[in-house]
């Protein structure tokens, strides 16, 4: 009785292992899914805003959807720049240069100019310098800044002008500035001069590739019922030997 009694527990104990398992599996499978329906509406976006460009004249970034298209005018600053650490292209290491832009009703834009690659030494950062001129008009998508995968990629804006900052919050880029800025940025068109490199990309992975991890962990739920099936099976076979 004893042994019978063991047995049916470890069988529980097994099932409701397996269970947990399948759910959590399955669980998984929908985030992801959710995601890449998330990530194609957002690569939808981004190659629709690529259709037209719409002048702003005075109006805010945030007056048009993310990745549009957009015209603006203003005049550079280039003593006042920001290098965005952790940044790579193409599997190298470097920076993206924001510099501000003001606006004639009194606005300011951080413009993304590109990607710079890294000098091999923090103590020599890249040559972005801009010399003053007068305004000029600019075409790029209108974006956000980049989000830290994890916290402790936060670093606030430090050291000399250009300082450098890694996924700051524009809050923050504003106070070292020291002058409110638009909520949302420009990317500089690649075709645009006083640029870096720009191969501006829809955000995050392919829609794909979330699919395809869904379907992973739903696999991983079917392998889960599966072993508890067989087990079960193996278990039933041994007690009614002889």
């Amino acid at each position: 009785m004893p042994g019978l009694r063991r047995s049916t527990l470890t069988r529980l104990g097994f099932a409701l292992l397996a269970l947990a398992a399948c759910l959590a599996c399955v669980r998984a499978g929908f985030w992801q899914w959710h995601k890449g329906a998330d990530r194609e509406g957002q690569w939808q976006r981004f190659a629709q805003g690529a259709a037209q460009v719409i002048p702003l004249g005075s109006a805010a970034l945030a007056s048009v959807p993310l990745y549009q298209r957009v015209s603006l005018t203003g005049t550079l600053d280039g003593a006042h720049q920001f290098l965005l650490d952790n940044r790579s292209y193409q599997e190298r290491a470097g920076y993206e240069v924001l510099t501000p832009l003001a606006r004639p009703g009194g606005g300011v834009v951080l413009v993304d100019r590109g990607w710079v690659p890294f000098t091999g030494s923090r103590a020599h950062l890249p040559e972005v310098s801009l010399a003053a001129g007068p305004a000029v008009t600019l075409t790029g998508r209108v974006d956000t800044l980049p989000s830290a995968g994890l916290s402790l990629g936060h670093a606030a804006p430090a050291g000399a002008w250009p300082k450098v900052t890694a996924f700051p919050s524009m809050d923050e880029l504003a106070a070292a500035l020291g002058s409110a800025l638009e909520p949302r940025l420009l990317l500089l068109d690649p075709q645009a001069p006083d640029g870096y490199v720009r191969d501006w990309r829809p955000p995050g992975m392919s829609p794909l590739r979330h699919y395809s991890y869904a379907i992973q962990w739903w696999s991983f739920a079917a392998l889960a019922v599966l072993a508890w099936g067989v087990m079960t099976v193996r278990h039933s076979r041994g007690r009614a030997r002889p």
